[in-house]
């Protein structure tokens, strides 16, 4: 249960998210985390993560051991995530079956990526995606999605964007609370 959003403009790109955390129907506000931000920085990317509020220091203690890993580009990405997926199941002790007629193991988590080289999201297959323009993840992801629409053209900034993505995840979904985290990248050339 969350909001995160991926915004590009020009050669500006943004992530941000919310800060609550659930448990079933039990919500862990932010005033009561001592770690509320669901965003982590990676060499120069920030990685969103949503699903099991596991994944976020599953995925940081991986990438903290395995410092070679790169996530610039979809083929960097996916072959990280593909490294990452039997380091998931032998030391994380992850669970990768979802349905009987998967085609892959799942990894149980989808993210989103903002770094130099673009904005992306990885789905629980290892898909990875490119976005030019925004994204979001999460279950607040379809009210995201809808006013980062009517916002995108009329926004000056991709900080705006993902401001209104966020607070409306925030205003409609029981999943996403403020406040918001945010972190802005500079694409390269």
């Amino acid at each position: 249960m969350t909001t995160i959003v991926v915004v590009r403009k020009g050669n500006q790109a943004v992530i941000a998210a919310d800060s609550l955390t659930t448990f079933g129907t039990t919500r862990l506000a932010p005033s009561y985390d001592r770690s509320p931000h669901k965003i982590i920085q990676f060499a120069d990317s920030f990685i969103g993560v949503a699903g099991s509020a596991a994944h976020q220091l599953v995925l940081e203690n991986l990438l903290t051991k395995n410092a070679d890993l790169a996530l610039h580009g979809k083929e960097a990405i996916y072959e990280t995530f593909r490294r990452l997926h039997p380091l998931l199941k032998d030391e994380a002790f992850l669970n990768p079956k979802e349905e009987e007629d998967d085609p892959y193991e799942s990894s149980q988590m989808t993210v989103m990526i903002a770094n130099p080289s673009g904005i992306f999201a990885v789905y629980s297959m290892r898909e990875v995606f490119e976005f030019d323009r925004y994204w979001a993840i999460g279950s607040g992801r379809d009210f995201a999605l809808g006013a980062m629409w009517v916002s995108y053209q009329r926004a000056k900034t991709p900080e705006q964007v993902a401001k209104i993505g966020v607070e409306a995840g925030a205003e409609f979904d029981t999943g996403t609370a403020l406040p918001m985290s945010m972190h802005s990248v500079t694409i390269a050339g």
